[in-house]
This record gives C-alpha cells, structure tokens and sequence, in this order.
C-alpha cells in the first residue's frame, strides 16, 4: 500500500513531533488542530527542533526548508484528511474525544486509508468500532520526543489487515524507527509494563519505603534506567499516568493495577509533573536543576 500523503491530528507536543519526523522524510503532511494558534506553535516548535539539529550537523539549512515546505495546517478535519493516504490521530488520551475524531476521519477519508491512532493505551478495536473500515485502523505508538526516539509500538486491532501491519511496519523503518508489533490488550505492551512500576515506585514513596530521590536513584544507578521512575512520570504528565492505570484496572480487573492514592492526590490537586511546573519535583522555566517538591522533602 502506497503511502505519500499523511495527516497528523492534534498539534500538541506527540502530533508536532510525528509532523516532523514526516516531513523530514519527504512526505507531504497535514497537521489538524481546531486550534490556529497551536498550529502556529507547533510550527515554531518544528522550526527549533530543526536548528536543533542543524547546530549538531545532522542537517543542513536547505533540509530545514524543504521539511518545513512540506508541512501545511488546517483547522478542520474533513479537509485535512481529504487527500490523506494515512491518517495519524494525536489527540488528547480520552476515548470519547477519540471515537468520535474516528468517526469524523471516516467520513471524510479516501476509502482506501489507513487510520493510525498515536494511543498509548485505547483499544485500537473499540477505536475501530467508530469506523466503517476497522480493517484499515491500527495503533501507532511514538515515543516523546518523536524526532529522537527510535521505538514506534505497532498495535493491530481485532480486524487489522496484515498488509496494514506490513505497510506501517514499513512505512515506519523508512522514518528511521524501529516498528514492533503487539497484540491489542489495554496497555499493549509499553504501557502494560512501565506503568505499574511508575505506580509501584509512587506506591513506595506513599508508603514511607524510600524518598523521591532514593527511589530515582536506584532505579537509574542499579537498573541502568536514564530517568528514574518519579522523574519519568513526571514528564510523562501524572494526568496521563493515571489515566492509563485507570484503563489497565478497568481492563484486566486486577487490583494490582489499582491506582496509587498518592498519584490520584497529585492529578487532583493538579500537580500534573513538567507540564504544571510541579509533581514530585520542581520545575522552573529555564533551570535544568532537579529538585524535589517540598511536599517530599
């Protein structure tokens, strides 16, 4: 399946991301917010990222342009997915908000493609179920940030054609990632994994066992982990932590993916990691210092 025209939905930090690593690979990208000025924020994101890498000499000013030439905005979905040979949803983790993207993505989409979501944790079936073409609907994981991370987590639904899988599979190596394909259960497999030891780690500082930095610090100097787990979900957003814990609970109705209450405190009180400017460190603007939240201290 020929893959040249692709749509990104959502502008926020994964759909910039997915935009760019696009564009740098000479497709012609659409990206989708109903929003101008996160569009224009993401292309300036792009841009930087870009001079990022021109500084390292990864790429050249004239590699920069031609990137940022083949990306272009829309504020609605049903223009933007006209032309599209695949379709890239990164919208908000909520399932409601996605089926009913899907849905919007189906009718106006050519017959022939392919639907991706960028879920960390949704079913790609239940995702596929607000479609009349669940055979061309698959999950495709990114990493944060996209542009350096090499794994793209590859989900089949319950109907994925195997020459979707193959195309994405594909499509993924020419990004210059590394596909790997998994079956679709909540929490795939990154998530199935990371997520209960993110919880674990929350629930030993919760129960009195170790301090934040104690518990980083083992992880990163005995297990060989480059972000301990505290600091790790604090970049992943505590939000999308527990919202993730919630789907693996409610998925495999095991208590031991029960939530931490420490966690469900911390999103309550919106102390959501980097993106509040607190979680179970501190976060200043322009500081690369990590310091604990005094609320741990």
């Amino acid at each position: 399946m020929s893959v040249f025209n692709v749509t990104v939905i959502g502008a926020g930090t994964m759909g910039n991301g997915i935009a760019h690593v696009f564009a740098q690979k000479g497709f012609k990208v659409v990206l989708v917010d109903v929003q101008q000025a996160q569009l224009d924020k993401a292309l300036q994101t792009i841009g930087k990222n870009l001079d990022r890498m021109i500084s390292k000499g990864s790429i050249t000013d004239a590699e920069k342009e031609e990137t940022l030439n083949n990306i272009v905005t829309d504020t609605k979905i049903s223009t933007g997915v006209s032309k599209a040979d695949l379709v890239v949803e990164a919208a908000t983790e909520n399932e409601e908000l996605k089926l009913k993207i899907f849905a919007e993505i189906d009718a106006s989409a050519p017959a022939n493609a392919i639907l991706a979501s960028n879920t960390s944790s949704i079913s790609i079936t239940k995702i596929a179920s607000a479609t009349n073409r669940p055979n061309k609907v698959i999950g495709m994981h990114f990493m944060n940030p996209v542009p350096v991370m090499k794994l793209v987590e590859i989900i089949n639904g319950y109907a994925t054609d195997k020459e979707v899988t193959e195309t994405i599979v594909a499509l993924s190596k020419q990004l210059n990632k590394v596909p790997s394909v998994v079956n679709d259960y909540p929490g795939f497999i990154a998530n199935k994994v990371l997520m209960p030891m993110i919880n674990e780690a929350i629930y030993s500082l919760y129960e009195g066992i170790a301090d934040v930095e104690s518990i980083d610090t083992i992880m990163k100097l005995g297990m060989a982990h480059p972000m301990g787990p505290l600091q790790l979900a604090d970049f992943i957003g505590l939000d999308v932590c527990l919202s993730i814990m919630n789907v693996l609970y409610k998925g495999y109705g095991n208590p031991k993916y029960a939530p931490c209450p420490l966690l469900v405190n911390m999103v309550t009180a919106k102390k959501l990691g980097v993106k509040s400017g607190e979680g179970f460190y501190v976060y200043t603007p322009g500081s690369k210092e990590l310091l604990v939240s005094p609320r741990f201290l």
